[in-house]
């Protein structure tokens, strides 16, 4: 008896508590440029170096209401002969993600790794589609470590806390 009153208190604390949603419901190209500056000259003079390639990637996270999310990831790409820029290219890749019944240690481990793990797959097609179409050897994004990116943000956050906390004693 005791038994079935204790498992008729979790089903009802269940009901009551919101259950834990997280779902992708739209992947899509948000912002996509390319630049070249020096085109058509740089496509007629033989290269003097092997170009050198920069990559940079930022992750934003946008409120829409209190279940959806925005997380974009946005890799910017450098292709330099010397000083010269061959070649600039920037996408933003977003997803909108439904998430809800986490705490916010719980949403900012999703919103800054699950999340942009998911949508940078689209990201790296999408890059090495536009920089193939501008006839210049393809450019691959290496792979991602989210996670690690994301522990790096928060030891830097809690790094500038401190020393700032420190300015103040």
């Amino acid at each position: 008896m005791a038994e079935e009153n204790m498992n008729s208190e979790g089903a009802q604390n269940q009901e009551q508590a919101p259950a834990a949603v997280f779902q992708l419901e739209r992947c899509y190209m948000k912002d996509a440029s390319v630049e070249m500056p020096h085109a058509p000259e740089m496509f007629v003079k033989p290269l003097q170096k092997q170009p050198m390639v920069d990559m940079q990637f930022e992750v934003s996270i946008k409120a829409l209401g209190e279940a959806h999310r925005e997380v974009s990831v946005r890799a910017t790409v450098t292709i330099k002969e010397e000083e010269n820029v061959m070649m600039i290219t920037e996408v933003k890749q977003a997803g909108i993600f439904q998430i809800r019944g986490f705490s916010e240690d719980q949403m900012a481990h999703i919103c800054n790794v699950v999340c942009p793990t998911i949508v940078f797959p689209y990201l790296r097609a999408n890059v090495a589609d536009l920089v193939t179409r501008t006839s210049l050897a393809p450019v691959h994004l290496p792979e991602m470590n989210f996670e690690a990116l994301y522990q790096q943000r928060l030891a830097q956050a809690a790094a500038a806390a401190d020393q700032e906390k420190n300015k103040q004693n």
